[in-house]
């Protein structure tokens, strides 16, 4: 590890509180515009808005070059991760926040899976124990039986997966292109996956909803660029734990701005996940194995 990223550790830190911020911006802004624009739409012009942020990466995207089998592989992406956002937009608008940011936290544990199962990563016995224990996170949180398991719920059990799944592709791909290309071609094909279904539910935005998405878009790409500052200046070891934060952020915000009870239990499942999640990166940095397991864990909208 160079020696630019171990002496920062205190701006990374700080670029990581940044990170939790924006995307904590991104959620209240998604429940404060609620379900007056229906979620497709609101995935659609959030995505439609924030392509102006990708102006620089049009040039490396044309010159890329890519093969069939590479457009193939974006295309993938681009339809596991539209279907993604628009569960997690429908899920803000019918789930707590706090159970939105913990059940988030399952994308990482599904991308260890996944890495096992097409990847061809050994699952180690304590990987696996680490899998089952964030499982019984999720379990403490949905508490089937207990409690009323609605459709937000079911919805972001799919936006785990689906946004697991897209990044194990995008771990294929950033091994072949680079990184711009990655990120922009995520946002053409979300976006383009994302127009016809807007189209099927559209519903016409006031200028205020288009402001709302329009700061959506800014605090999530501002999110995702000060990520990156946190990651070039600490080690993942120093700045994943700052991300966990986010429940924390979340539960203050549904309590304090949007009237939403503190649940215990949804508190306690998501430390669980939380802690789980912390044990397979620190194993994989203690075995200097090329990361998989995202290890920012914020919202991926």
């Amino acid at each position: 590890m160079s020696e630019t990223t171990t002496s920062r550790p205190l701006m990374g830190v700080f670029w990581m509180l940044v990170t939790g911020a924006c995307f904590v911006a991104v959620t209240a802004l998604v429940k404060y515009l609620g379900p007056r624009v229906p979620a497709a739409e609101a995935a659609f012009l959030r995505y439609l808005l924030g392509l102006v942020f990708l102006l620089p990466m049009v040039r490396p995207m044309l010159r890329a070059g890519l093969t069939k089998r590479q457009l193939g592989l974006f295309g993938t992406r681009g339809v596991v991760h539209t279907a993604g956002v628009v569960c997690w937009f429908y899920a803000m608008t019918q789930i707590p926040i706090a159970e939105v940011t913990a059940m988030n936290y399952l994308s990482p544990v599904y991308v260890t899976i996944g890495a096992a199962l097409f990847l061809g990563e050994r699952l180690a016995a304590r990987r696996i124990l680490a899998v089952v224990v964030a499982l019984i996170g999720a379990v403490i949180i949905l508490r089937p039986g207990f409690r009323e398991v609605n459709s937000g719920h079911i919805a972001m059990l799919f936006t785990a997966v689906l946004f697991a799944a897209g990044y194990l592709i995008a771990k294929i791909m950033s091994e072949e292109v680079s990184p711009s290309v990655v990120v922009g071609m995520l946002s053409v094909t979300v976006t383009i996956g994302l127009a016809p279904i807007a189209a099927s539910v559209w519903v016409t935005p006031t200028l205020w909803d288009l402001l709302i998405l329009f700061g959506v878009a800014s605090f999530a790409t501002a999110g995702h660029y000060a990520m990156t500052l946190a990651f070039a200046a600490a080690p993942v070891t120093v700045t994943q734990p700052v991300t966990f934060l986010q429940l924390v952020w979340a539960v203050l915000l549904g309590w304090l701005v949007f009237n939403e009870s503190v649940d215990v239990w949804v508190v306690t499942g998501g430390l669980i996940i939380i802690g789980s999640i912390s044990f397979i990166t620190w194993r994989e940095a203690v075995l200097k194995r090329r990361q998989v397991t995202p290890t920012d864990t914020a919202t991926k909208v």
